[in-house]
């Protein structure tokens, strides 16, 4: 079975000002990598007028696109439109779902979505006590699950998750400690080991770093653009 190279970034942050920069950062891509994740936070403040910039950047490259969509993403309560509007422009967009893409006949499967908070084993929250806390730590366990779904009906050579929120505190280091609650949670991470995938993407974390492991031994990689200081990272499988 072939390797697959993957490319990925998070935290582009695009918005009017920035149209046709980050396109010419991608020339020759199809050189590097066989497929293009966006790990979230895709636009400033999650405005129309924003969206249509990503997709302009984005559009028509020589390989797949995949996309999930982050907090920044949400601000302005049109995450709906947002995501119609890329998949307009021919990038896939996950939401607690999983897509198949056949790469000269290796079938990678791309599981996940924005994902969401709560902490680390340990030092996280709990489901227990006011109603808005147990919202909280709920939305993330739903998230976990249907993740947990995705990966378990997903048929493929190679499995990777891509999230926005991270699933481990490794890739967090360099981060306050006040705010990792804010930044992802362990239950994610519980969910694809339990499944089982090859490799796991994520952004958020800018003052994070690249590399960590979940608890069962898979990669996870935090691809803010802050952290890779680069247009993308890629990754072989």
């Amino acid at each position: 079975m072939s390797a697959l190279r993957i490319a990925a970034v998070g935290d582009v942050h695009l918005d009017e000002s920035l149209r046709g920069d980050y396109r010419r950062r991608l020339d020759g891509i199809e050189d590097r990598a066989d497929v293009l994740l966006l790990a979230g936070d895709l636009t400033r403040h999650g405005t129309m007028e924003e969206g249509e910039v990503v997709a302009d950047e984005f559009r028509d490259l020589p390989i797949p696109v995949v996309a999930v969509l982050g907090n920044h993403d949400y601000h302005s309560d049109r995450p709906a439109e947002i995501a119609a509007l890329l998949r307009g422009s021919g990038i896939e967009v996950l939401h607690d779902d999983a897509t198949v893409i056949d790469i000269d006949g290796v079938r990678l499967g791309v599981a996940g979505g924005k994902g969401f908070g709560g902490g680390y084993a340990g030092k996280c929250a709990s489901d227990f006590g006011e109603p808005e806390i147990k919202a909280f730590v709920g939305h993330t366990k739903r998230i976990a699950d249907r993740w947990r779904v995705a990966l378990k009906e997903l048929e493929a050579d190679y499995r990777v998750v891509l999230s926005h929120y991270s699933p481990v505190k490794d890739t967090l280091d360099g981060e306050p400690l006040e705010i990792y609650p804010f930044l992802g949670s362990y239950l994610l991470a519980e969910a694809v080991d339990a499944e089982g995938a090859d490799l796991i993407i994520h952004g958020h974390a800018h003052a994070g770093t690249e590399k960590g492991v979940t608890p069962g031994g898979i990669r996870v990689r935090n691809v803010a653009l802050p952290v890779l200081g680069r247009a993308y990272g890629v990754y072989l499988l």
